[in-house]
């Protein structure tokens, strides 16, 4: 398992498809750039709280999750998280922390971007620059 520092972007998606649709201004999109870590070892993205509230990015079900040291708790989560890393975006659920004050990604989000973790460069890189490549059987 690794654990190294990335730059991202996040936005509303909902903003995102109005905007595309002309029904909201470019400027009135909700969109934060955060500083992340890639945890080869974590399955889902995390957000800070206030984050994800100054996104309003609509809330999902809470759920239990599970720390490192095996601690449990329930935490809120919301949906419709446009993500960018690198050349690649796409839009996920979230967890909430609420004293986190960088994003948590995790495999889940490297896999949907096509995404490798080079632990030893400290960086991202997409498996193929050109394309996603997704594995089926």
């Amino acid at each position: 398992m690794g654990r190294f520092k990335a730059t991202l972007e996040l936005a509303n998606e909902v903003d995102l498809i109005l905007a595309g649709q002309g029904q909201l201004a470019d400027d009135k999109v909700r969109r934060v750039q955060i500083e992340g870590v890639v945890d080869t070892g974590a399955a889902k993205l995390v957000l800070p709280e206030s984050v994800a509230r100054e996104l309003g990015c609509p809330d999902g079900n809470p759920i239990t999750v599970k720390y490192a040291d095996q601690r449990t708790a329930t935490r809120a989560t919301v949906h419709n998280v446009w993500l960018k890393l690198g050349n690649r975006t796409g839009a996920f659920s979230a967890v909430l922390e609420p004293q986190r004050t960088t994003a948590l990604i995790g495999a889940i989000v490297m896999e949907e971007l096509d995404l490798v973790a080079d632990c030893v460069s400290g960086e991202l890189r997409p498996r193929d620059p050109d394309t996603v490549v997704a594995e089926i059987e």
